[in-house]
């Protein structure tokens, strides 16, 4: 860039003295015009001949070429130089335009990890990160990256997120924790237990997005390429015609007036402001969109996020989080809510399921640690619960089915979340209540996407009143419950047929079991945090924070993404137009043509740096 802003320097001082030059010798006059034209434009000549050569000859560059070798021809050495010298300026704004965007895409690339710290027993070799295999244990230290996806099993440290969630605030990871490759340590030394190879990390799946991001195009850009393809080679026949035409048939038509009018219309006909701004404003949107933590595999779903009509969504881990908590125990007559939470939290004590870890936690959270001394003979009955001896007493928790099974009258009210009934030595003493826990922005998505006209539908495989209740919070216009995966296709289908023909659907899910729901979206997004990795390479779009309020602004990035790319189409067309008409009557000079072309392109570029910038929500 500093090379080409030198070298157009110079060639624009050389231009300013051959303004000073007199008339005469006009060989003297000529040779410091063409010097000046030389440092600046030879570049765009040797394009024209090399693609010529390969037949590509209706480019850009054969049209500046042509224009100002023929304003030579006719002895107009300023306007041919300027056509050269602001056209390359033109494309100097193009490349800071495209490189701009470009970095805000790339800086994600700096993510990508140099090395992993491999611990062998009591030593640590520096290796890369594709050598190290499931298992290995690797020491990460304070300011160096997460090479891995992993658990860290020695240590605690705050780790910085920002180039997978766009989250400035740093997250605490302990023992136990997942951690995700791409992140930064930041201050304390983490031995980590690594849980995918390279390949199949999250950084290698986010750097695999974002150099394939833009290969998708979108509609209007592909207009803008076959329009420019079938454009350029009609104007310059139209640009002979005007120039052989009119001498042959006005009288006192004077050739060399129309061949500069001729020239002037070819200057102006360069198609640069459309075929640079359309797909520089989607890159800038895209780009925008991967600061906000939103990876976009292609520009055509960002055109389709534009024309959302319905956001269809699952339940658990893309509008709750997942996590299982008590809300209610609910003894029967004779037993009290502490003994039932006793129990129930004794006999789940062995086993990991999620509604099981919620009932340690909540009796742990006020009478001190589980103590499984006192559960014996215990038998997990799959699809059914747990029975155990506790304290010399035969307690059952589970659902209806196992109360059924052990012949006990319980309670059979349909309850919005998870039932654990429990029976002791054969007497139901109650059943507690849990219930997933809604995402602390779900509520705002939801309202969010409604306040922009959109559908919102949810589908869930959890039971009715657990889905309705969940709906009905968030104020969701149509939920659908107890769906298998392909019952949740089917419903998708259905709401394909019923959408307006320019209406899109975005479904939005983290599951493996929304895969297939994914991929036969309009659009997919997957909640890339926690979703699975099935769900994320199906997916169209990628959410890195797990927020459901980033919907919103993806449709917002979205929407400002079209207003711009119309903007640039109606302005450069309208404007080339309007100056091709000029130039065909002759009431503008060669001056006014390098506006319509060069200016137009700079005015449409810097348009296009709207797209980049993205407000916070």
């Amino acid at each position: 860039m500093k090379k080409r802003i030198i070298r157009l320097s110079v060639g624009a001082l050389i231009f300013v003295a051959a303004l000073f030059v007199p008339a005469e010798p006009w060989w003297l006059r000529l040779a410091v015009f063409l010097a000046a034209y030389g440092v600046i434009g030879y570049k765009v000549i040797f394009k024209a001949v090399r693609n010529i050569c390969y037949g590509k000859v209706f480019d850009e560059n054969f049209l500046m070429a042509i224009a100002s070798i023929g304003a030579f021809a006719i002895g107009e050495y300023p306007e041919a130089v300027a056509v050269m010298l602001f056209y390359q300026v033109g494309e100097l704004f193009e490349d800071f335009a495209v490189g701009r965007s470009r970095r805000s895409i790339t800086d994600l690339m700096d993510i990508r990890p140099d090395y992993a710290n491999l611990k062998i027993g009591d030593k640590v070799e520096k290796v890369e990160p594709d050598q190290v295999k499931i298992g290995d244990l690797i020491l990460v230290r304070p300011g160096e990256k997460l090479p891995l996806d992993g658990v860290v099993v020695e240590g605690d440290s705050m780790v910085d997120t920002a180039a997978l969630t766009g989250e400035s605030a740093p997250r605490e990871v302990m023992v136990g924790s997942q951690v995700l490759s791409g992140c930064i340590n930041l201050n304390g030394l983490l031995v980590v237990k690594v849980t995918k190879v390279f390949g199949e990390s999250t950084v290698s799946k986010i750097l695999d997005l974002v150099e394939n991001a833009t290969i998708k195009k979108a509609k209007t850009e592909n207009f803008i390429t076959r329009f420019a393809v079938v454009y350029t080679p009609v104007v310059v026949m139209a640009a002979v015609v005007l120039a052989v035409v009119p001498p042959l048939v006005i009288e006192g038509a004077v050739f060399t007036d129309w061949l500069y009018r001729a020239l002037e219309f070819l200057v102006v006909s360069c198609p640069c402001a459309l075929v640079i701004s359309v797909p520089l404003s989607f890159f800038g949107g895209i780009g925008g969109a991967s600061k906000a933590g939103v990876l976009i595999k292609g520009s055509n779903y960002l055109e389709a996020m534009a024309s959302a009509e319905y956001v269809v969504m699952d339940k658990t881990g893309t509008l709750t989080q997942g996590v299982f908590q008590v809300e209610k125990c609910q003894p029967a007559e004779g037993f009290t809510e502490a003994e039932l939470l006793y129990y129930g939290a004794h006999v789940e004590s062995y086993s990991t399921h999620p509604i099981s870890t919620s009932l340690k936690q909540a009796y742990e959270a006020g009478n001190g640690l589980v103590d499984q001394n006192k559960v014996k003979n215990v038998e997990e009955l799959s699809g059914y619960g747990v029975t155990a001896l506790i304290d010399g007493k035969l307690v059952a928790a589970g659902n209806g089915k196992l109360m059924e099974q052990k012949k006990v009258d319980y309670c059979q009210d349909q309850m919005a979340g998870t039932v654990v009934h429990v029976a002791i030595d054969q007497t139901y003493a109650g059943y507690i209540l849990i219930a997933d826990k809604l995402k602390e922005d779900a509520v705002s998505a939801v309202a969010g996407l409604k306040k922009r006209g959109i559908q919102t539908v949810m589908l869930t495989g959890d039971n009715r009143a657990a889905g309705e209740a969940v709906g009905q919070k968030l104020g969701i216009d149509q939920v659908y419950t107890e769906l298998l995966p392909d019952g949740k296709v089917e419903k998708v289908e259905a709401l394909l047929a019923g959408k307006s023909k320019k209406g899109k659907l975005i479904f939005v899910g983290d599951g493996i079991n929304d895969a297939p729901v994914l991929a036969r979206a309009d659009v997919g997004v997957a909640m890339g945090g926690l979703g699975s990795d099935a769900a994320i390479e199906a997916a169209d779009i990628v959410i890195m924070n797990d927020e459901p309020s980033k919907l919103t602004k993806i449709m917002d990035i979205a929407r400002k993404t079209m207003v711009i790319v119309k903007e640039n189409i109606v302005f450069a067309l309208g404007i080339k137009l309007l100056v091709l008409a000029l130039c065909a009557v002759g009431l503008v000079n060669m001056w006014a043509a390098v506006f319509a072309d060069v200016g137009v392109s700079v005015l449409a570029i810097l348009n296009s740096f709207r797209a980049m910038r993205v407000k916070d929500q």
